[in-house]
């Protein structure tokens, strides 16, 4: 299984990158692609990561599911961002995996892919979503192909969440137990 992590300048940085970390160790192939203008990319605390490929450079069909994790990017481009709503939209028609983090669910609601949906979300983002069904007492939720979780406290259960319904979930129980969750 191979899929796409959407990085921007001001990701949050666990969601991001121990999200990624996390489900490479669960044996899933995970590249990173940007929509800046840039590869380097400055996370929300200064680390600086390099992207693998800007969006533009790659084939959408070749991936099976898709992360976009949260930080305070997404409040500076959400209402104006076209590349990622696309992208989230294009995986979800073809009923592909769909996971975000914290505020990233924010692309998932403007996308018009959370109505009827359960879902959970960074307290707030909620607003985006209001044909949704939200869940703000629960760290991740999954509904169908749909995986949401509520911030970066919430990694684990939403890797877990991927894991399991992108392998199984004796692979998801197994990474949490190597870890030492």
């Amino acid at each position: 299984m191979r899929g796409i992590l959407v990085l921007s300048h001001h990701i949050e940085d666990g969601e991001a990158l121990s999200t990624r970390a996390l489900l490479r160790r669960a044996g899933l192939d995970v590249i990173t692609i940007t929509f800046e203008k840039t590869l380097d990319i400055e996370t929300a605390f200064g680390l600086k990561v390099k992207a693998d490929y800007f969006g533009s450079d790659i084939q959408i069909n070749d991936y099976d599911f898709i992360v976009v994790p949260g930080g305070r990017y997404v409040a500076q481009v959400v209402d104006h961002d076209t590349h990622i709503k696309a992208l989230v939209k294009s995986f979800h028609e073809q009923k592909k995996c769909v996971a975000a983090i914290c505020a990233g669910p924010r692309f998932l609601g403007q996308a018009g892919i959370l109505d009827g949906v359960h879902f959970t979300a960074f307290t707030g983002s909620e607003k985006d979503m209001p044909k949704g069904i939200y869940h703000p007492d629960k760290k991740s939720v999954r509904d169908h192909h749909i995986i949401t979780a509520r911030g970066a406290g919430a990694v684990y259960e939403f890797v877990y969440e991927i894991v399991s319904y992108l392998i199984s979930e004796e692979n998801a129980k197994a990474l949490l137990n190597q870890i030492l969750y």
